[in-house]
């Protein structure tokens, strides 16, 4: 029964973890599409608390549940599903690190320009770029992850 009840907990924090980032993701990008500098602020604002609040419990959620599980159901960490989806994890939360710093820094960015009517500097545009770029690593292993974990090859 306690299996039942980490793998119910597991699927919801996994869903969580990937649907914050996708919806994160998406409101950054349109926000930041919009060129409009309070909307950016207030926009990098929700996404850093959304990614503290969810992303990173999730996060735990879902290492706590899934290696509890594997021992429980007396897995091997070497089965090809299990260490795929370990590795895709941690390629995910290494690409995550970083984002969320970076996040931190766009909004103190664009916080300050907006409170000092002016432009996002230069620093705004490279710090998006390598946020942007940092998420496909993570979203693909993910998804990677998500298949692995579903259809157990």
């Amino acid at each position: 029964m306690l299996y039942f009840w980490l793998k119910i907990i597991h699927v919801i924090s996994a869903s969580i973890l990937f649907g914050t980032g996708m919806g994160t993701a998406f409101y950054m990008l349109l926000a930041n599409r919009t060129k409009n500098i309070k909307l950016i602020s207030i926009a990098t604002s929700h996404v850093v608390k959304a990614d503290w609040l969810f992303t990173s419990t999730s996060g735990v959620v879902q290492a706590l549940t899934g290696f509890t599980m594997i021992y429980l159901h007396g897995y091997s960490l070497y089965q090809l599903w299990i260490f795929g989806s370990i590795l895709g994890y941690l390629i995910a939360g290494l690409c995550w690190v970083p984002v969320v710093y970076l996040q931190i820094k766009l909004h103190e960015m664009a916080k300050y320009a907006y409170e000092n009517s002016q432009g996002l500097p230069q620093k705004y545009y490279q710090y998006y770029r390598y946020w942007f770029i940092l998420g496909w690593p993570a979203f693909i292993s993910l998804i990677i992850v998500y298949y692995l974990m579903t259809a157990k090859p």
